[in-house]
């Protein structure tokens, strides 16, 4: 037992070298770490691309269209403007909030269908505009709009660190964590603004009244915020429907037709479609660079996601629960496993997404013996390595330079702000995990 355990984490050592201090692209350095596993674990080595090659394979075709789907509407929200329109009818829906509250809110929604980082370089104008017409610190806006993108990123599909955490763990229903894990990101997003708002009242001159009046320059082909806000809206609409639909082989055509549209694959898809409406004069100029966007920006996430499977499946190999079975007594506590793999990972080399994949390929066998193996089981257990994934942002992070660089923030100050927030969200937001996860244990 311990000798597995010590091959597992002589991995994780591995991967954290690999990435962070080798520099070494993550996709040969998870690849690597499935490799090395299945030697100390000794799987014949006619069997090693064979499990490696099932376990990509099941990962690929349990997820790749869901990711593929997702960087499309990203990229057609970010082609099309349709961002800026979101953010700018938020903006008038929440004027009467503290600006740092209402910035938040903005990444919040930003977030959900288009990367943190690149949805922070859209919107990062925004911000420095919104801190000299209302005179607000720009740091504090800026670590708003961060925390604000970054808790969607690590919680709510179709981002694609949640969609493989999803898909690793077998979670069945997506639309389960879409919600759960929809309201904790939206409470951490709050609290990102609440720091915000605190970093804010440091700075001299200052609006914290609400009430603001902004004035943004609209092209004219920008499509509207409710046309905008619908390929992430309608998606979400159709998965709600589709928990509740009970389809049969002797049912209509036309309720074959709704059950096809109510599954995850199904209402993504509907999104993309909605996505290519968005820039009525230029559609094929849109649906193009769209397409070529979303696939470019998809492939590396499929391939480090079907590696991250493939390592999913050399620990599966071993069958580890078995070894576990005498532990069940702490499965009060097992919730804080994928908090600490995932924290450890992401502190340590930086990519939230790696520390998803990672963690989730891990504990997938563990399930069982955590008491995680239900539905709702595997939703904490994707929340718990979700907010660890989030605990730090800093200097090995991509984002971290982002976020700093655009808001003209030096390097301490980021440390002292957008690497505190983050710190922030994290421990709170395993803290909110691990008391919701106590009442359902309580209860279930």
């Amino acid at each position: 037992m311990l000798e597995i355990l010590g091959f597992i984490l002589i991995t994780i050592l591995w991967i954290i070298i690999g990435t962070s201090y080798l520099k070494i692209n993550p996709i040969i350095t998870l690849l690597i770490a499935a490799l090395l596993l299945s030697f100390l674990i000794r799987i014949p080595l006619n069997e090693i691309h064979l499990v490696i090659g099932s376990g990509f394979w099941k990962t690929v075709k349990n997820i790749g269209l869901l990711i593929v789907f997702g960087t499309i509407i990203g990229s057609s929200l970010e082609l099309s403007k349709g961002t800026i329109s979101i953010a700018n009818g938020l903006i008038k829906l929440l004027k009467n909030l503290p600006l740092p509250y209402a910035i938040s809110t903005i990444g919040y929604f930003v977030s959900i269908p288009v990367f943190c980082d690149a949805a922070f370089v859209i919107l990062s104008n925004i911000n420095k505009t919104l801190s000299k017409q209302t005179k607000t610190s720009l740091v504090g806006l800026s670590v708003a709009l961060s925390t604000g993108l970054f808790a969607p990123h690590v919680l709510v599909p179709p981002t694609p660190g949640p969609l493989a955490a999803a898909s690793n763990l077998a979670l069945e229903n997506l639309f389960l964590l879409i919600i759960c894990g929809g309201v904790l990101a939206f409470i951490l997003s709050f609290c990102g603004g609440m720091y915000g708002q605190y970093l804010s009242r440091k700075d001299k001159n200052l609006n914290l009244k609400g009430s603001f009046e902004i004035n943004f320059k609209i092209e004219k082909n920008s499509p509207s915020f409710n046309l905008s806000i619908s390929p992430i809206i309608v998606p979400i609409v159709l998965l709600v429907l589709g928990s509740f639909l009970n389809y049969s082989q002797n049912d209509s055509a036309f309720l074959y037709f709704l059950n096809l549209i109510t599954t995850p694959n199904g209402a993504l898809l509907i999104g993309v479609l909605i996505s290519f409406c968005l820039k009525k004069n230029d559609s094929i100029f849109l649906i193009k660079n769209s397409l070529i966007t979303g696939f470019k920006n998809a492939f590396p996430i499929i391939l480090i996601t079907g590696i991250g499977g493939s390592l999913g499946a050399i620990i599966q190999y071993v069958s580890i629960e078995n070894y576990l079975e005498g532990f069940t007594s702490i499965n009060v506590l097992s919730i804080i496993i994928p908090f600490v793999i995932a924290a450890v990972l992401k502190t340590a080399q930086g990519s939230s997404t790696v520390a998803i994949i990672t963690t989730s390929t891990i504990i997938f066998p563990l399930l069982p013996t955590l008491g995680l193996d239900s539905e709702m089981g595997k939703v904490w257990a994707i929340m718990s390595l979700g907010v660890g994934s989030m605990t730090i942002s800093h200097a090995n992070d991509s984002y971290f330079w982002i976020v700093s660089q655009m808001s003209e923030m030096d390097v301490k100050t980021a440390y002292k702000t957008h690497t505190v927030g983050t710190f922030f969200q994290g421990i709170l937001g395993f803290v909110l995990v691990l008391i919701g996860y106590l009442i359902w244990s309580f209860f279930k």
